[in-house]
């Protein structure tokens, strides 16, 4: 299935979001026993590092990838490149299985999960606001 390559951020924005959505609810439920000023600046720590050394500078890398296609239709997947969807599968499993094994400390979900969580979920954002700005852009144009 083929869509219009604009809509491509839409579906990043959406994806992005229901992730960040999902692991930051699961950080939320574990926080309550958690909640104290250290934890909740360890938490803006990991949001901020993931959000400018990670999902920032990919949410800059794939939309320009994608407004750069040449060809207005494409694939419905292709708001990822191979290596993104590579990693976003090795998040996942790492992740549930990091959760599920019962190595680490809640309180490490908690606040771990609450940034992570948080940082995807502004990625979601941006994908949304990207794809908003490339509308009117092209609104602008006709």
């Amino acid at each position: 299935m083929k869509v219009r390559k604009n809509y491509l951020l839409l579906i990043a924005a959406i994806v992005w979001a229901v992730a960040g959505g999902n692991i930051l609810r699961i950080g939320l439920e574990v926080y309550e026993s958690y909640v104290g000023v250290l934890n909740v600046l360890l938490s803006a720590a990991v949001y901020m590092v993931f959000q400018i050394f990670v999902f920032g500078k990919m949410v800059r890398k794939h939309t320009v990838r994608i407004v750069g296609y040449e060809e207005e239709k494409q694939f419905f997947l292709k708001f990822f490149d191979k290596k993104a969807f590579c990693i976003m599968a090795f998040m996942m499993t790492f992740g549930i299985g990091l959760r599920v094994s019962g190595w680490c400390p809640e309180v490490f979900i908690a606040v771990f999960y609450t940034g992570l969580g948080a940082s995807l979920l502004t990625a979601g954002g941006l994908f949304l606001v990207n794809f908003a700005g490339v509308m009117r852009g092209n609104t602008q144009e006709a």
